[in-house]
């Protein structure tokens, strides 16, 4: 299958699975793939001969949404959010809760792939002795709508390549090595709980300080789909509670219920 092809069927149907194609552009490698191997499962010519198969099946909708998951994760991806979140908005969520009179501060990693989002925080909030300085204890929780990628979070096993970017020191302390993998230290595992959920349907019951939904709603939802579950979203949010986004990401113009603090990061007022 050509790449103009894949393009001009993702055009198509990308709008009726709610997704924009916008977001899939520079990433649509990994979606043409698993469709051209959908091809081959089903015995099929080529995309023409699919697009007529998933008007005439239309459970094969599921199975095409599945393929269009666009799955890009490493630990402490975009190294100045962690940062911030480490010198800056942790700390101002650890007042916020201990003002509140909460025991514990909760986190959500909506989208959480492999874990790595999970995972970078636990280890923040573990090296950082936050819970010594705060005597508050942590729970996040992370969901995403692909069992296969919980399973690899639960098993907390990675390779080097998924590692790059966080701090060395870190690495040292939270991971042990075991031929080409390394392996994340139960300490670090003990604050999160993995749920398989899909953000369009589904969301943890929960109030939450910190919400973390980077590289997903805002990049491959439509707009009618994003102002359904941002609204969702802030709702779960405490008072004052914060909303972390992608780097390359924004809010919507017209969605007010949240004040920008800086790139990425929004609060909701208390």
């Amino acid at each position: 299958m050509k790449d103009t092809e894949c393009v001009r069927f993702l055009q198509w149907a990308l709008p009726q699975l709610n997704l924009r194609w916008a977001g899939f552009r520079k990433v649509r490698k990994q979606a043409c793939k698993r469709i051209q191997r959908r091809l081959v499962e089903l015995g099929l010519s080529d995309i023409d001969a699919y697009q007529s198969y998933l008007n005439t099946h239309p459970e094969e909708w599921t199975i095409l949404d599945h393929y269009c998951r666009i799955t890009i994760s490493r630990f402490y991806r975009d190294k100045q959010i962690f940062q911030h979140l480490h010198q800056e908005l942790l700390p101002q969520l650890i007042q916020l809760a201990q003002e509140r009179g909460d025991t514990e501060l909760v986190c959500w990693s909506a989208g959480c792939a492999s874990g790595e989002e999970a995972y970078t925080l636990s280890i923040i909030w573990y090296l950082a002795k936050l819970s010594q300085i705060s005597h508050l204890s942590l729970r996040i929780i992370a969901t995403d709508a692909n069992a296969y990628l919980l399973e690899r979070a639960r098993t907390g096993y990675y390779q080097w390549g998924s590692l790059t970017e966080i701090p060395s020191d870190w690495l040292a302390q939270a991971f042990t090595k075991s031929d080409k993998f390394y392996c994340i230290r139960p300490e670090f595992r003990e604050a999160i709980e993995f749920k398989q959920q899909d953000i369009r349907t589904t969301m943890p019951s929960e109030s939450f300080h910190l919400i973390l939904c980077r590289n997903l709603v805002l990049t491959y939802f439509d707009a009618d789909l994003q102002q359904k579950v941002l609204s969702r979203i802030v709702k779960r949010l405490v008072p004052g509670g914060v909303f972390v986004v992608g780097s390359h990401e924004a809010l919507p113009s017209n969605f007010r219920q949240m004040q920008a603090v800086q790139l990425g990061v929004y609060r909701k007022e208390g």
